[in-house]
């Protein structure tokens, strides 16, 4: 796992975790549903998502935190300035809740998610598009599948449609200079040897 590093105002940031033990955190593929809803509950207000990819025993996210915290419901409306320790909060409910919702239906108990998460900082806009490749390749790159557009629990599909989204979807296929482009793109032999930097321990 990474150096931890604060989660800050306004950068962006690779984040991804695994099983406690490497174990299956998606036991069925309903849950893959349940904690995305969870997810846009409690991160969404804090924090704008450019692409993701579910597996069943790691996920992996990237995003950028907000600088104004977002309310999602109408029942509060007023907006203030993110701080480190909402961003930390928000993903310590997001694992306590989902945790507590596995431990419940599957009779389990104790953690469900290693310790901490791991969070790189993305410095350069020369990363954004190869980490999105990289992120939707992953279902392949660990052999769940032999074609990782098959995957139906990450953001790939997302940008190829005209369906609503609450990505960031318009910014990341500029990043690819449109959606020809970031197809076109994810045809190609995957290449990660210069991504170390931000493809964490995986």
């Amino acid at each position: 796992m990474q150096k931890v590093v604060p989660l800050e105002p306004g950068k962006y940031y690779h984040v991804f975790t695994r099983g406690n033990n490497r174990e299956d955190i998606f036991p069925e593929e309903k849950n893959y549903a349940y904690f995305l809803q969870l997810y846009r509950n409690h991160i969404s207000p804090i924090a704008e998502t450019f692409a993701y990819c579910l597996l069943k025993n790691h996920f992996h996210f990237l995003i950028r935190i907000k600088e104004t915290y977002e309310p999602q419901t109408s029942q509060v409306s007023e907006t203030c300035e993110v701080l480190p320790a909402m961003v930390s909060r928000g993903f310590s409910n997001l694992m306590n809740a989902y945790t507590k919702a596995i431990n419940k239906k599957y009779s389990r108990t104790g953690s469900l998610f290693q310790e901490r998460f791991g969070r790189i900082e993305v410095k350069s806009p020369h990363y954004f598009s190869r980490l999105v490749y990289y992120i939707h390749f992953n279902p392949q790159k660990h052999g769940f599948l032999s074609d990782f557009r098959e995957w139906p629990h990450s953001s790939y599909h997302a940008f190829l449609l005209n369906k609503p989204t609450s990505l960031k979807r318009d910014e990341v296929l500029e990043w690819f200079g449109g959606k020809n482009w970031f197809e076109t793109f994810h045809n190609q032999p995957p290449d990660f040897l210069n991504l170390t930097d931000v493809i964490g321990d995986d």
